[in-house]
């Protein structure tokens, strides 16, 4: 595996990450720090800055010096899983300077990229591989099903992820939706950023799972968006064309959508008692649904 850089982090609200929030969302500590990789290719530990591969030689603030010393650990975790890409932060001293004593110099895995899928794995999938082998990794703040910009300002004020006691919340945030593509088909993750916030005391308690009012278009995809649903149609498309065939997709996720405007609507007007309903946002939450029902089209 050669050098691969690591994804430019978009911020939240640009058009590059546009409806990220609408899903299962898991939200992290952002570090400040540098961003570092390490892979194996052709038997041999390699790493990397953000732009380039690196050596003792072309060292990036000794991060190449830190994995030669580290190499054994790198080692027997490539050993079980050679196909696996760690992405994460070489914490050394940038803008931030708040960190705990004893953070400082260690590399805290934020990504791991699976060459054999092609894909940033979830965290819930590699949480345990990584622990196992005694890597340092950041964890979510919390899990949050269709976030708003509230919900996610008050991760941000949240976020005390190795950050020295009374020094207020650390850089930012990253938001990450492991299902999520945006409008040109890239997997992309998106941040929010912040300089200072109140002291509070956060008690490390696992990851917790945030639990807000639905919203009524989750509520409306939930309620009818059903396998039943999906299924008649996928069958009606795959019938009028003597199969199926991936390029019948799109037509899958728009008639789906037709189908639950023009036979559902009047329904759940009155079941939701005259609800608004943002219909972009009812859009991708269907095309959300439809994904999760048939995973195997996608």
């Amino acid at each position: 595996m050669p050098f691969k850089e690591y994804m430019h982090i978009e911020r939240f609200g640009t058009d590059e990450v546009q409806g990220i929030e609408l899903g299962d969302c898991y939200v992290f500590p952002k570090l400040d720090g540098t961003n570092a990789s390490v892979w194996v290719e052709d038997g041999k530990i390699r790493c990397g800055s953000r732009k380039r591969e690196l050596s003792i030689d072309n060292d990036n603030a000794g991060f190449c010096a830190y994995v030669e010393a580290n190499h054994g650990i790198f080692f027997d975790f490539f050993l079980t899983w050679p196909m696996l890409r760690l992405y994460g932060e070489w914490l050394v001293p940038h803008t931030f300077k708040n960190y705990r004593e004893g953070s400082w110099r260690k590399f805290y895995i934020f990504d791991v990229y699976s060459t054999t899928s092609e894909r940033y794995i979830p965290y819930s999938e590699y949480e345990t591989i990584l622990k196992v082998n005694g890597l340092d990794y950041i964890p979510p703040l919390c899990t949050i099903k269709n976030a708003t910009y509230d919900n996610l300002l008050v991760e941000l004020e949240n976020n005390k992820f190795l950050v020295t006691d009374g020094k207020g919340a650390g850089e930012g945030i990253v938001i990450k939706n492991y299902n999520f593509e945006n409008r040109f088909g890239r997997t992309v993750w998106a941040k929010m950023i912040t300089t200072a916030f109140k002291d509070k005391h956060v008690v490390e308690m696992g990851v917790p799972q945030k639990k807000f009012a639905d919203l009524p278009e989750q509520v409306i995809c939930d309620k009818y968006v059903t396998p039943h649903f999906v299924n008649k149609v996928y069958a009606k498309i795959a019938n009028e064309n003597g199969g199926w065939n991936s390029k019948y997709i799109p037509r899958l996720l728009q008639t789906v959508y037709y189908d639950l405007i023009t036979e559902e609507s009047w329904n759940f007007v009155k079941e939701l008692k005259m609800p608004t309903v943002n219909f972009k946002t009812l859009n991708h939450l269907t095309i959300n649904s439809v994904k999760q029902i048939r995973p195997e089209l996608f």
